[in-house]
Protein backbone atom coordinates (compact mmCIF):
# COMPACT_ATOMS: atom_id res chain seq x y z
CA UNK A 1 0.00 0.00 0.00
CA UNK A 2 1.39 3.40 -1.01
CA UNK A 3 0.07 5.45 1.91
CA UNK A 4 1.48 8.76 0.69
CA UNK A 5 -0.25 8.50 -2.68
CA UNK A 6 -3.45 7.35 -0.98
CA UNK A 7 -3.29 10.35 1.35
CA UNK A 8 -3.02 12.70 -1.62
CA UNK A 9 -6.15 11.19 -3.12
CA UNK A 10 -8.02 11.45 0.19
CA UNK A 11 -7.03 15.10 0.45
CA UNK A 12 -8.55 15.69 -2.97
CA UNK A 13 -11.78 14.03 -1.85
CA UNK A 14 -11.84 16.09 1.35
CA UNK A 15 -11.24 19.33 -0.54
CA UNK A 16 -13.95 18.57 -3.11
CA UNK A 17 -16.35 17.73 -0.29
CA UNK A 18 -15.38 20.95 1.46
CA UNK A 19 -16.22 22.92 -1.68
CA UNK A 20 -19.65 21.28 -1.75
CA UNK A 21 -20.19 22.13 1.92
CA UNK A 22 -19.06 25.73 1.37
CA UNK A 23 -21.48 26.25 -1.52
CA UNK A 24 -24.41 24.59 0.26
CA UNK A 25 -23.75 26.75 3.30
CA UNK A 26 -24.92 29.74 1.26
CA UNK A 27 -28.32 28.09 0.77
CA UNK A 28 -29.05 26.38 4.11
CA UNK A 29 -32.46 27.17 5.65
CA UNK A 30 -34.00 26.55 9.06
CA UNK A 31 -36.28 23.98 7.44
CA UNK A 32 -33.21 21.96 6.39
CA UNK A 33 -32.18 21.29 10.00
CA UNK A 34 -32.99 17.96 11.65
CA UNK A 35 -32.51 17.16 15.32
CA UNK A 36 -30.82 13.95 16.44
CA UNK A 37 -31.03 15.47 19.94
CA UNK A 38 -31.67 18.93 21.32
CA UNK A 39 -27.99 19.84 20.86
CA UNK A 40 -27.14 17.42 18.04
CA UNK A 41 -28.07 18.76 14.62
CA UNK A 42 -27.85 17.33 11.11
CA UNK A 43 -28.71 18.62 7.64
CA UNK A 44 -28.97 17.24 4.13
CA UNK A 45 -25.47 18.66 3.65
CA UNK A 46 -24.01 16.23 6.22
CA UNK A 47 -25.76 13.29 4.57
CA UNK A 48 -24.93 14.27 1.01
CA UNK A 49 -21.30 14.99 1.91
CA UNK A 50 -20.96 11.57 3.51
CA UNK A 51 -22.48 9.81 0.50
CA UNK A 52 -20.01 11.61 -1.77
CA UNK A 53 -17.05 10.66 0.44
CA UNK A 54 -18.08 7.01 0.74
CA UNK A 55 -18.57 6.65 -3.02
CA UNK A 56 -15.17 8.18 -3.72
CA UNK A 57 -13.33 6.14 -1.09
CA UNK A 58 -14.86 2.91 -2.39
CA UNK A 59 -13.05 3.65 -5.65
CA UNK A 60 -9.72 3.83 -3.80
CA UNK A 61 -10.10 0.57 -1.81
CA UNK A 62 -12.99 -1.43 -3.21
CA UNK A 63 -13.31 -3.94 -0.34
CA UNK A 64 -13.02 -1.44 2.52
CA UNK A 65 -15.49 -0.95 5.36
CA UNK A 66 -16.83 2.26 6.86
CA UNK A 67 -17.52 3.77 10.26
CA UNK A 68 -19.41 6.95 9.39
CA UNK A 69 -21.50 9.37 11.44
CA UNK A 70 -24.55 9.43 9.21
CA UNK A 71 -24.63 5.68 8.61
CA UNK A 72 -24.16 5.78 4.83
CA UNK A 73 -22.13 2.55 4.97
CA UNK A 74 -20.91 0.10 7.58
CA UNK A 75 -18.01 -2.14 8.54
CA UNK A 76 -17.89 -5.93 8.63
CA UNK A 77 -14.38 -6.32 10.05
CA UNK A 78 -12.62 -5.66 6.76
CA UNK A 79 -8.83 -5.23 6.73
CA UNK A 80 -9.27 -1.57 5.77
CA UNK A 81 -11.89 0.61 7.45
CA UNK A 82 -12.54 4.27 6.72
CA UNK A 83 -13.64 6.37 9.71
CA UNK A 84 -15.51 9.44 8.48
CA UNK A 85 -17.11 12.59 9.81
CA UNK A 86 -18.41 14.37 6.70
CA UNK A 87 -19.10 17.61 8.59
CA UNK A 88 -17.63 17.95 12.05
CA UNK A 89 -19.05 21.10 13.57
CA UNK A 90 -22.53 21.04 12.04
CA UNK A 91 -23.87 23.64 14.48
CA UNK A 92 -21.07 26.01 13.50
CA UNK A 93 -21.84 25.33 9.83
CA UNK A 94 -25.53 26.10 10.29
CA UNK A 95 -24.63 29.39 11.96
CA UNK A 96 -22.07 30.27 9.28
CA UNK A 97 -19.02 30.27 11.53
CA UNK A 98 -15.68 28.48 11.68
CA UNK A 99 -14.50 25.92 12.33
CA UNK A 100 -16.25 23.08 10.60
CA UNK A 101 -14.39 20.31 8.89
CA UNK A 102 -14.24 17.11 6.89
CA UNK A 103 -12.47 14.31 8.78
CA UNK A 104 -11.31 11.06 7.15
CA UNK A 105 -9.11 8.36 8.68
CA UNK A 106 -8.10 4.91 7.45
CA UNK A 107 -7.66 2.00 9.85
CA UNK A 108 -5.69 -1.03 8.69
CA UNK A 109 -6.63 -3.93 10.96
CA UNK A 110 -6.39 -2.26 14.40
CA UNK A 111 -4.02 0.61 13.50
CA UNK A 112 -4.84 4.00 11.99
CA UNK A 113 -2.52 4.57 9.03
CA UNK A 114 -3.84 7.79 7.49
CA UNK A 115 -5.60 10.93 8.66
CA UNK A 116 -6.95 13.98 6.84
CA UNK A 117 -8.80 16.92 8.39
CA UNK A 118 -9.92 19.72 6.09
CA UNK A 119 -11.15 22.91 7.77
CA UNK A 120 -13.61 24.31 5.26
CA UNK A 121 -13.87 28.00 6.20
CA UNK A 122 -10.11 28.65 6.42
CA UNK A 123 -9.11 26.23 3.64
CA UNK A 124 -6.62 24.42 5.89
CA UNK A 125 -5.67 20.82 5.14
CA UNK A 126 -4.07 18.84 7.98
CA UNK A 127 -2.81 15.37 7.10
CA UNK A 128 -0.41 12.51 7.79
CA UNK A 129 0.10 8.91 6.73
CA UNK A 130 1.90 5.90 8.17
CA UNK A 131 5.56 6.69 9.01
CA UNK A 132 5.25 10.29 7.77
CA UNK A 133 5.52 13.63 9.50
CA UNK A 134 2.34 15.70 9.95
CA UNK A 135 1.53 18.50 7.53
CA UNK A 136 -0.63 21.59 7.09
CA UNK A 137 -1.08 22.79 3.51
CA UNK A 138 2.27 21.28 2.49
CA UNK A 139 4.36 22.45 5.45
CA UNK A 140 5.46 20.16 8.26
CA UNK A 141 3.89 20.78 11.67
CA UNK A 142 4.90 19.78 15.19
CA UNK A 143 3.24 19.91 18.58
CA UNK A 144 4.06 22.74 20.97
CA UNK A 145 7.40 22.54 22.85
CA UNK A 146 5.73 23.98 25.97
CA UNK A 147 5.91 21.86 29.13
CA UNK A 148 4.04 23.92 31.75
CA UNK A 149 0.38 24.68 32.42
CA UNK A 150 1.13 28.35 33.05
CA UNK A 151 2.10 28.71 29.37
CA UNK A 152 -0.59 26.42 27.95
CA UNK A 153 -3.69 27.15 25.90
CA UNK A 154 -6.18 24.30 26.24
CA UNK A 155 -8.98 23.17 23.93
CA UNK A 156 -12.06 21.24 24.99
CA UNK A 157 -15.62 20.60 23.92
CA UNK A 158 -18.88 20.62 25.82
CA UNK A 159 -20.72 17.29 25.83
CA UNK A 160 -24.03 17.25 23.98
CA UNK A 161 -25.20 14.04 25.70
CA UNK A 162 -24.05 11.98 28.72
CA UNK A 163 -24.48 14.85 31.16
CA UNK A 164 -23.92 12.68 34.26
CA UNK A 165 -20.29 13.88 34.41
CA UNK A 166 -20.96 17.60 34.08
CA UNK A 167 -19.88 18.43 37.64
CA UNK A 168 -16.55 16.64 37.21
CA UNK A 169 -16.13 18.30 33.82
CA UNK A 170 -16.68 21.73 35.33
CA UNK A 171 -14.20 20.92 38.10
CA UNK A 172 -11.52 20.20 35.50
CA UNK A 173 -12.39 23.41 33.67
CA UNK A 174 -12.18 25.39 36.90
CA UNK A 175 -8.68 24.10 37.57
CA UNK A 176 -7.56 24.86 34.02
CA UNK A 177 -9.08 28.35 34.13
CA UNK A 178 -6.95 29.12 37.18
CA UNK A 179 -3.67 27.54 36.08
CA UNK A 180 -3.38 27.97 32.29
CA UNK A 181 -3.54 30.77 29.74
CA UNK A 182 -7.12 29.82 29.02
CA UNK A 183 -9.65 27.44 27.56
CA UNK A 184 -11.12 27.44 24.07
CA UNK A 185 -14.21 25.62 22.80
CA UNK A 186 -14.30 25.82 19.00
CA UNK A 187 -17.00 23.26 18.23
CA UNK A 188 -15.09 20.78 16.04
CA UNK A 189 -13.05 18.11 17.81
CA UNK A 190 -11.28 17.22 14.57
CA UNK A 191 -10.03 20.79 14.27
CA UNK A 192 -9.15 21.02 17.96
CA UNK A 193 -6.93 17.96 17.59
CA UNK A 194 -5.38 19.30 14.40
CA UNK A 195 -4.56 22.54 16.19
CA UNK A 196 -2.77 20.55 18.90
CA UNK A 197 -0.77 18.84 16.15
CA UNK A 198 0.15 22.27 14.74
CA UNK A 199 1.20 23.64 18.14
CA UNK A 200 -1.64 26.18 18.26
CA UNK A 201 -3.14 24.45 21.30
CA UNK A 202 -1.03 22.67 23.89
CA UNK A 203 -3.64 20.06 24.76
CA UNK A 204 -7.20 18.89 24.22
CA UNK A 205 -9.64 16.78 26.22
CA UNK A 206 -13.28 15.83 25.79
CA UNK A 207 -15.72 13.06 26.59
CA UNK A 208 -18.91 11.83 24.89
CA UNK A 209 -17.09 11.66 21.55
CA UNK A 210 -17.28 9.12 18.75
CA UNK A 211 -14.57 7.49 16.66
CA UNK A 212 -15.34 9.71 13.66
CA UNK A 213 -14.75 12.82 15.80
CA UNK A 214 -11.21 11.87 16.79
CA UNK A 215 -9.67 9.24 14.49
CA UNK A 216 -8.00 11.48 11.91
CA UNK A 217 -7.01 14.32 14.25
CA UNK A 218 -5.55 12.02 16.88
CA UNK A 219 -3.43 10.21 14.29
CA UNK A 220 -2.13 13.54 12.97
CA UNK A 221 -1.13 14.51 16.54
CA UNK A 222 0.79 11.27 16.98
CA UNK A 223 2.66 11.88 13.73
CA UNK A 224 3.38 15.44 14.89
CA UNK A 225 5.06 14.20 18.09
CA UNK A 226 2.15 14.18 20.52
CA UNK A 227 0.53 11.61 22.76
CA UNK A 228 -3.05 10.30 23.02
CA UNK A 229 -4.76 8.34 25.82
CA UNK A 230 -8.16 7.98 27.41
CA UNK A 231 -8.89 9.62 30.80
CA UNK A 232 -7.19 6.75 32.62
CA UNK A 233 -4.02 6.61 30.57
CA UNK A 234 -5.20 3.67 28.47
CA UNK A 235 -5.60 3.07 24.76
CA UNK A 236 -9.40 3.09 24.60
CA UNK A 237 -9.63 6.59 23.13
CA UNK A 238 -10.90 5.70 19.65
CA UNK A 239 -14.11 3.93 20.60
CA UNK A 240 -14.19 4.66 24.35
CA UNK A 241 -15.77 8.10 24.12
CA UNK A 242 -13.02 10.08 25.88
CA UNK A 243 -9.65 11.46 24.88
CA UNK A 244 -6.64 13.34 26.23
CA UNK A 245 -4.20 14.76 23.67
CA UNK A 246 -1.05 16.81 24.29
CA UNK A 247 2.57 17.22 23.35
CA UNK A 248 4.95 14.72 24.92
CA UNK A 249 6.53 17.57 26.91
CA UNK A 250 3.27 18.64 28.52
CA UNK A 251 1.31 15.38 28.55
CA UNK A 252 2.21 14.10 32.02
CA UNK A 253 1.18 17.30 33.80
CA UNK A 254 -1.99 17.68 31.76
CA UNK A 255 -2.92 14.04 32.22
CA UNK A 256 -2.76 14.35 36.00
CA UNK A 257 -5.24 17.24 35.92
CA UNK A 258 -7.76 15.44 33.73
CA UNK A 259 -7.36 12.05 35.37
CA UNK A 260 -7.82 13.52 38.84
CA UNK A 261 -11.12 15.08 37.85
CA UNK A 262 -12.49 12.78 35.16
CA UNK A 263 -10.70 9.45 35.53
CA UNK A 264 -12.15 6.39 37.24
CA UNK A 265 -12.36 7.07 40.95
Amino acid sequence: MNYENLCLQVQKIARETGSFIREEGKKIKVSDIEFKGITSLVTYVDKSAEARIVAALKQLITDSGFVAEEGTADSKNEKYTWIIDPLDGTTNFIHGIAPHSVSIALKENDKIVLGVVYEVKLDEMFYAWKDSAAYLNGSEIRVSPNSKSENALIATGFPYYDFDRVDDYIAAMKHLMKHTRGLRRLGSAAVDLSYVAAGRFDAFYEHALHAWDVAAGAFIIQQAGGKITDFNGGKNWLFGGEIIAASNNYFDEFYQIINQNLGNK
